[in-house]
């Protein structure tokens, strides 16, 4: 019985091996064990930071990153059916045709109202 799991463990024992391994590498060889100012300053977006971490974020941050989402998952939805339109028929045309619409209307929406603006 044991004969037959022998092939996971040596999957499991080379997939470890081949995440450690460069870890230990990186370790023992890089340059992490010598702490510069420049390494150990604090690096935001590209420029010294100017305030304290535990500021509020813009509501606007959140707005784009939900609508990333929401037009996101559009994509997610579309792939698979437009590997299977021929196969699914008119009606699953005319779905998919109605909810790229809602979605077409509320990034029309979203636009009109200034959501995409950044000043």
């Amino acid at each position: 019985m044991m004969q037959e799991y022998f092939p996971i463990l040596c999957f499991i024992l080379v997939g470890v091996a081949i995440g450690v391994i460069p870890l230990c590498f990186s370790a023992l060889l890089g340059r992490a064990r010598r702490p510069s100012v420049a390494k150990l300053s604090p690096y935001e977006c590209g420029f010294e930071a100017f305030n304290n971490a535990r500021l509020k974020f813009d509501v606007r941050f959140y707005l784009v990153a939900i609508l990333f989402i929401i037009f996101d998952l559009e994509l997610a939805f579309l792939f698979p059916w437009a590997v299977a339109v021929k196969k699914l028929g008119t009606s699953a045309f005319l779905a998919m045709g109605l909810f790229i619409g809602v979605l077409v209307l509320g990034f029309i929406y979203e636009w009109k109202k200034g959501a995409l603006e950044w000043e």
